[in-house]
């Protein structure tokens, strides 16, 4: 499966190994931004189509759900059949979901159409992790590469937002899906012509338990988390969600390692980094998506904003994380992992507690300095986490390890909107009073990072890697 493997097939013709990279770095940033842009266009979408704060919920995580659940499947698929056939599939389903999304007549349409989108969605990010690593042969070159791709999906999920509030602004909501119509034409028919073919000589055998036990575990912890307020906490709906996803992860830990080849390897979490950037990647993006989800909501309801002045106010937000993850890149390439990770995760907890005390008529000055804090920190965690989960491992694992990464990531963001909506639609004491946790609650996201970054990056978590690759390695043959 993995793309480090001897490849089946040979493209006919040279590779442009830079446009290569454009057109991957274009199809997973057109998915970084769906994660994001949405947000802007939840009120529109409450007025216009009658929906619940829950049901809000459900429209961003219908797409992030369904791109964790189907992250690792999609990239074994990928290396079975065909990347470019793959990828090339999931940018179809990605821009025919989007056409869909623009025309939805109501919010339970939306919410199903938003699936179709992450069904796509799901085929561009590991696998065009996996096209880069293929393409890019040389050791140092597949870094730079790789750490550009990382910057480029923390860059679009922050632009989200300003680009969700130009358009509108200028509107509708549903110009937020019809956005993706053209860039999903160009980057479909770049990759056509550009992308070469590939595909591991052994794929991995499928996984049917493994990805059941995946979607039921995923799925279980969200709608829970989601429906809690609505049935309470203590309600047998509730606490039946909870205990199935206590018996999916019990059902991952007994059947996968059992499995042949497992959809999961649970090796691989006998490695600290690789550990250590998943749980990041969980922690990092809950806090970035909850923090969106809560702003957006707090500068149109409560602040009273248009989309596009709301989308305006977060540019500092946007402009930090561009700004950080070029020099996290830099960083990594030049002093490792840990710096950028300690810096990044700092500044995310300084961001998201300067919200604490935030009121109906706080400053919009403090508004923007909170925005380019939290910014800052956000793109600088985004590149090291990709370099750091695959630390260690052999090279025929690195496409496994980065699925999971990313799928790490895709939960992250739909617990992230789930666990702050719920937050603030639960306690009863209105959404300034009870945004003051869900403030705190992200700032520990970022305290998390912090610790998470200095302990997965130290020597002791760097030579327990090396081991475990050794291991892995000599397993395999």
């Amino acid at each position: 499966m993995s793309p480090g493997s001897t490849e089946a097939s040979v493209a006919p013709r040279p590779v442009n190994r830079r446009l290569t990279l454009v057109i991957c770095c274009l199809s997973v940033g057109v998915t970084g931004i769906d994660l994001s842009i949405v947000n802007v266009a939840l009120p529109s979408i409450s007025r216009d189509l009658h929906a619940s704060v829950g049901s809000l919920q459900w429209a961003v995580d219908a797409y992030s759900l369904v791109m964790a659940c189907l992250l690792l499947v999609s990239g074994s698929m990928a290396d079975r059949f065909g990347r470019k056939r793959v990828f090339l599939l999931g940018l179809t389903l990605f821009t025919l979901g989007s056409l869909v999304c623009a025309m939805a007549p109501d919010i339970g349409w939306l919410i199903g159409f938003r699936a179709v989108q992450a069904v796509g969605g799901s085929m561009l990010n590991p696998v065009a992790m996996s096209i880069i690593v293929t393409v890019f042969t040389d050791r140092q070159e597949r870094a730079r590469a790789l750490g550009v791709w990382a910057s480029v999906i923390g860059v679009t999920i922050a632009t989200g937002p300003v680009l969700g509030g130009l358009l509108v602004g200028a509107t509708t909501w549903r110009a937020v899906f019809w956005v993706n119509l053209p860039i999903g034409i160009v980057a479909l028919l770049l990759a056509k012509r550009f992308i070469p073919e590939s595909r591991a000589a052994r794929a991995r055998a499928f996984d049917p338990p493994g990805q059941v036990l995946i979607i039921v575990l995923f799925a279980s912890i969200v709608a829970g988390t989601i429906e809690g307020p609505r049935f309470g906490w203590t309600a047998p709906w509730t606490l039946g969600l909870f205990a199935v996803a206590v018996l999916a992860l019990a059902g991952l830990l007994v059947v996968e390692p059992r499995r042949s080849e497992p959809l999961i390897d649970l090796r691989f979490f006998r490695s600290p980094p690789f550990s250590g950037a998943n749980a990041i990647s969980v922690v990092m993006t809950a806090g970035l998506s909850g923090f969106l989800f809560l702003n957006t909501l707090y500068l149109q309801d409560i602040r009273g904003l248009s989309p596009l002045h709301a989308g305006l106010m977060v540019i500092p937000l946007a402009l930090g994380q561009a700004v950080s993850a070029n020099l996290a890149g830099r960083w990594v390439a030049s002093r490792g992992t840990r710096l950028p990770l300690a810096v990044g995760g700092t500044l995310l907890a300084v961001g998201a507690l300067l919200f604490v005390p935030l009121t109906a008529s706080t400053g919009s000055g403090y508004l923007l300095v909170v925005y380019a804090v939290f910014g800052l920190g956000a793109g600088m965690i985004s590149p090291p986490i990709t370099s750091t989960a695959v630390s260690g491992l052999p090279p025929d694992q690195v496409g496994v390890a980065g699925a999971l990464a990313a799928s790490a990531r895709q939960f992250g963001a739909s617990t992230g909107v789930a666990v702050t909506g719920s937050i603030v639609t639960g306690t009863g004491t209105g959404f300034i009073g009870s945004s003051h946790t869900a403030w705190a609650l992200i700032g520990g996201c970022g305290v998390l990072v912090l610790v998470l970054g200095v302990l997965s990056t130290s020597r002791w978590a760097m030579a327990a890697a090396a081991r475990n690759g050794r291991l892995l390695a000599a397993a395999a043959t």
